[in-house]
């Protein structure tokens, strides 16, 4: 696989496209706490995992266009509860992506010598760790009426779970609900029990889905939206999380 840099890449907060407004991203982390369990006989440390976690820090520019949505009416709320964030490495399809529940715990200004304004926010994990995945649309994708999703390959089937997020940043219609689909073949595809997000009447809107830790999904996965009552158009981001390895809760 060829290296990339990191142009082009996106940032969602909770069903909004932050995007434009994100100067750097500082840190994107995370993973098991590493307990001490060294013995009196070792030569070395030895160590376990424990508790997971997860954040996200980023420096934002001043976004206080006064319509719905602009950021810093989203960041200066500092919400008491959880916003879920993603951030993707790219808008390709099947690109990675890194997703998050976490509270917001700060939105700090600094203003430099020359006038520019940025503001700092971190956000930590809250009940999971950071999940990366991969984008099951190309970023930001636009349906306006049920659509088949293109597949990615995932390379083999798993029988360890999964998890998705999904992010939708507009919406106009009456309802849609976006859900995973998955094949053996990459011809002949199936829902995934269980995978389907709750049904969007309104955005912004997100959500994490997970499986059991003993589900199977199949070597090829794909997003599809379907309606009951009809829509003109939604946009969306699905990251899709497929464990390759068994995924124990406590």
């Amino acid at each position: 696989m060829a290296k990339t840099g990191g142009l082009g890449d996106n940032l969602y907060i909770a069903g909004y496209d932050a995007s434009g407004d994100i100067q750097a991203l500082g840190n994107i982390g995370g993973g098991p706490a590493l307990l001490n369990m060294t013995s009196i006989r070792s030569s070395a440390y030895e160590r376990q995992g424990g508790l997971r976690s997860g954040q996200f820090e980023m420096t934002t520019f001043f976004n206080s266009v006064a319509i719905t949505g602009a950021t810093h009416e989203k960041l200066s709320a500092l919400p008491r509860t959880d916003v879920i964030m993603t951030y993707c490495r790219g808008t390709t399809l099947g690109d990675p992506a890194a997703s998050l529940v976490a509270k917001q715990t700060n939105y700090d200004p600094t203003r430099g010598d020359d006038g520019m304004l940025t503001f700092s926010v971190s956000a930590q994990s809250n009940g999971y760790g950071i999940e990366w995945g991969r984008q099951l649309t190309a970023g930001v994708r636009t349906d306006t009426a049920a659509t088949t999703g293109t597949s990615i390959d995932t390379v083999a089937s798993a029988s360890f779970g999964g998890q998705a997020y999904l992010h939708v940043t507009a919406f106009t219609g009456t309802d849609v609900t976006i859900k995973i689909q998955d094949s053996a073949d990459n011809s002949t595809f199936a829902d995934v029990a269980s995978f389907a997000f709750t049904q969007v009447t309104a955005a912004p809107a997100s959500e994490r889905i997970a499986l059991g830790n003993t589900a199977t999904l199949r070597r090829y996965l794909r997003a599809t939206t379907v309606t009951t009552g009809g829509f003109t158009s939604v946009t969306f981001s699905v990251n899709v999380i497929k464990n390759e390895v068994a995924n124990v809760s406590f």
